[in-house]
């Protein structure tokens, strides 16, 4: 079986994207950015909501930013604000997403029935 690419992201951007949120405390702190909502935090704030500070949040703040998952604005030599890139998390999950059921061929493995939105339509399915 031969898979297609993605529509708007190619399968070796996805899989580094995916490889990107393999860490714990990356994916903890992916999850207080897009809790913040779209104003962010600064980089004071997410290390306090993540008891992830110095280095070690740097570190993961710059490999999300390299794979487009967050948004980091400068002001001078601060970080002032981080936020998750809502367009690109929502690409990522889409990519996966608009292949549910795709090679289904059972009356019984319809979408609408356990995927959480039809991609096409945008409808939720909850």
């Amino acid at each position: 079986m031969s898979l297609l690419p993605f529509d708007d992201i190619t399968l070796a951007e996805a899989a580094s994207t995916f490889a990107a949120l393999g860490s714990e405390q990356r994916l903890l702190v992916l999850r207080a950015l897009v809790r913040a909502g779209p104003k962010g935090l600064t980089i004071g704030e997410l290390g306090a909501r993540t008891g992830i500070t110095g280095a070690t949040l740097t570190h993961h703040m710059k490999t999300l930013a390299a794979t487009k998952l967050a948004k980091q604005e400068k002001h001078g030599r601060s970080v002032i604000c981080i936020a998750a890139n809502y367009r690109e998390l929502d690409t990522l999950v889409s990519a996966l997403l608009s292949e549910c059921c795709a090679d289904c061929t059972d009356d019984a493995c319809a979408p609408d029935s356990h995927c959480h939105s039809d991609h096409r339509t945008g409808e939720d399915h909850d």
